[in-house]
């Protein structure tokens, strides 16, 4: 079963502050994620749909915070069953905020937590096949391309599009 035990405790980076996303962050959610260099990877969001990200209790969302601005969103899931135990992540900045290397910042704050106060050893990711930025980010990060996805999600265009799935073992975190 796929789902996070606990939600992460704030955790202080050099740049980045990840804490539990908050009901007041709704709009700057949503505002987040219909950025258009967002979008074309994580679709079209309402406000019904990030107030449903917001009370999911199964896979609770994490904000990114950079001098008190919301400035990304970080998705966590965790499979807890003993022979398959490892954290998957899912990762999307304002575009404000890309390029400057925030995002791989804020996935390692996660991903160090999660070995060291979870005990993980395997991180899983998986961008859109053709989202070159985001895999050279995880790339730099030590995540190593597993297999594609085939259609592995449907886009705005009514079109599956592949995904490509990375993982990463916790003593390759770069």
């Amino acid at each position: 079963m796929l789902r996070v035990v606990d939600p992460l405790p704030v955790l202080r980076g050099d740049r980045v502050t990840l804490r539990p996303v908050r009901d007041d962050d709704a709009d700057a959610l949503l505002a987040l994620l219909n950025e258009p260099s967002v979008a074309q990877w994580w679709q079209e969001w309402d406000a019904e749909r990030v107030a449903e990200l917001i009370a999911d209790l199964e896979e609770p969302a994490v904000a990114i915070e950079v001098g008190g601005e919301l400035a990304g969103l970080l998705l966590l899931g965790e499979e807890t069953f003993w022979m398959y135990r490892h954290a998957s992540l899912d990762i999307a900045v304002a575009t404000a905020h890309q390029g400057k290397g925030l995002g791989p910042e804020a996935l390692r704050l996660a991903i160090r937590h999660l070995i060291e106060e979870r005990g993980h050893h395997r991180f899983t990711i998986d961008p859109a096949a053709a989202n070159e930025r985001a895999i050279r980010a995880y790339s730099r990060l030590g995540f190593r391309p597993v297999g594609i996805l085939r259609r592995h999600e449907r886009h705005a265009d009514g079109e599956w599009h592949d995904g490509l799935l990375m993982d990463l073992l916790a003593d390759e975190l770069l």
